[in-house]
């Protein structure tokens, strides 16, 4: 039985036409989509007064995980920092990929900007992702005071995959009782590995930009034979138990995707354990269009609201706020 599905905005149904899409992946499919996903992150950074580092950082396994630094030619010396995960299914990808929106909070906010390399599976499997983005978290935290940064307005980010680890990076963090981190930005986050929701239903058998079968596979490839009570809750965040003494939270998706009841259970759950979280399901908006599509009338009121609330969180109402995490940051 197919299930009924929202519609997708009709600007965004006409860009879309003319997209090439597909239903499923396979290993043949993902190394091919692995090559054209390679993002230049120069085309960004050209005539912008934003200075650049590349850094590289130890995982516990002793593996070398790039870090790319972005700070504005004008900075302080308490800049807040955006450390942003980049998406793409776990599986592909890179640090640059979808770098426009952490670099207009660079200009916005003065914000510094680290992005990391985490590995991707199936190469890397299990917890080594965010173990990855942890550890990179963790440099940027020693480091703070020669990047500039304030150590109490670190904030993570990401989209689709890279939300689903910034999820997990803030679980880890607040049950290791380091870093501080401010806020969390979860943009279309892939957060349960089950893919049991309506939404994923929905969106399966036709070819999208990320379907149900997608997913499947994207989950496979980082937990193989993983049976599901191995499976960590800093991996599939939506499992786990607790979601208590996080960082204030927003969260955002479409209605015509998969990731949008994983989106909003995580909501409702963190109100459920006494947080705060701001949560905005955009009508028609189909995974990842503001990020494909950000002139599109729908994407750039996604993008302008999601702007305003970091706003809100990186205004201080006191000098001496400034200097501290926002309440409900780790434990």
């Amino acid at each position: 039985m197919t299930l009924a599905r929202p519609d997708l905005d009709p600007e965004l149904r006409e860009l879309l036409a003319d997209m090439p899409l597909v239903s499923r992946l396979d290993p043949e499919m993902l190394a091919q989509m692995r090559h054209l996903s390679v993002t230049s992150v120069e085309p960004y950074l050209e005539g912008r007064a934003i200075d650049r580092r590349e850094v590289t950082v130890t995982g516990q396994d002793g593996a070398q995980i790039p870090l790319s630094i972005f700070t504005p030619g004008r900075s302080t010396a308490a800049a807040p920092c955006v450390y942003w995960i980049h998406g793409g299914g776990m599986i592909m990808g890179d640090r640059f990929s979808n770098i426009d929106i952490p670099l207009e909070w660079l200009e916005l906010f003065g914000a510094v900007v680290a992005t990391v390399d985490y590995r991707l599976a199936p190469e890397a499997t299990g917890s080594t992702l965010v173990e990855d983005c942890y550890q990179g978290l963790l440099w940027i935290a020693e480091h703070a005071g020669e990047l500039g940064i304030n150590p109490g307005r670190i904030i993570v980010a990401g989209a689709s995959a890279g939300g689903g680890l910034a999820a997990g990076l803030a679980l880890l963090a607040r049950d290791r009782g380091a870093p501080a981190i401010t806020a969390q930005v979860l943009i279309c986050p892939m957060l349960d590995h089950r893919n049991i929701t309506v939404s994923s239903h929905q969106f399966s058998g036709d070819p999208g930009v990320w379907t149900r079968e997608m997913n499947e596979f994207g989950w496979r490839s980082i937990l193989g034979p993983l049976a599901d009570q191995a499976v960590s809750i800093y991996v599939s965040p939506a499992i786990a138990g607790d979601l208590s003494g996080l960082p204030t939270t927003y969260i955002d998706a479409g209605t015509a995707e998969v990731f949008r009841d994983e989106g909003v259970t995580y909501a409702t759950r963190i109100w459920v354990a006494g947080g705060q979280a701001e949560l905005h399901v955009w009508a028609g908006g189909f995974h990842g269009f503001d990020a494909l599509y950000p002139h599109a009338r729908i994407s750039a009121t996604a993008r302008r609201t999601r702007n305003d609330w970091l706003a809100r969180v990186l205004t201080p109402a006191s000098p001496d706020e400034a200097l501290q995490p926002a309440q409900g940051a780790n434990r």
